[in-house]
């Protein structure tokens, strides 16, 4: 069974893909039209070997950017982002899901559905239980 292409949704970003890090340049250059300020709460930030977790969590609220990719490169941001994020829909062994979720522009307090990659459930529980939050919820602010 082949399943239904994934809507054209904007990304929520909230760590290396963010302005100023390591992975922004290398995928999201001259593949976006709009990166916007924005904020997703349901979520909780961890810190990771290099990287951070997003867990769904109520209460909590994760800092990040709104990224509006262009549309003839979408297809491939897409694939590139599954990749880099070791996302691969149905998998126990991913590390990362892609869900859905409503993230909100900081400019104008517009909701905005977008992608977001979270913990995958197994190790969403491993930082539960072990991991090192980031209080601020900003990847940006953790040193």
């Amino acid at each position: 069974m082949t399943l239904p292409p994934p809507p054209h949704l904007p990304f929520f970003v909230y760590g290396t893909l963010r302005p100023g890090e390591p992975n922004h340049d290398l995928f999201l250059r001259g593949r976006t039209a709009r990166e916007e300020p924005a904020r997703m709460s349901g979520l909780k930030l961890y810190d990771g070997p290099g990287y951070p977790y997003a867990v769904e969590e109520s209460g909590g609220a994760v800092s990040g950017e709104l990224v509006t990719a262009r549309p003839q490169a979408y297809g491939e941001l897409l694939l590139a982002l599954d990749q880099l994020e070791n996302c691969v829909p149905g998998d126990p062994c991913s590390l990362y899901d892609r869900v859905a979720r409503p993230a909100v522009r900081d400019s104008d307090g517009t909701p905005v559905r977008a992608w977001v990659y979270v913990a995958a459930p197994a190790v969403a529980a491993r930082l539960r239980a072990r991991g090192t939050p980031i209080e601020s919820g900003d990847w940006l602010t953790r040193r």
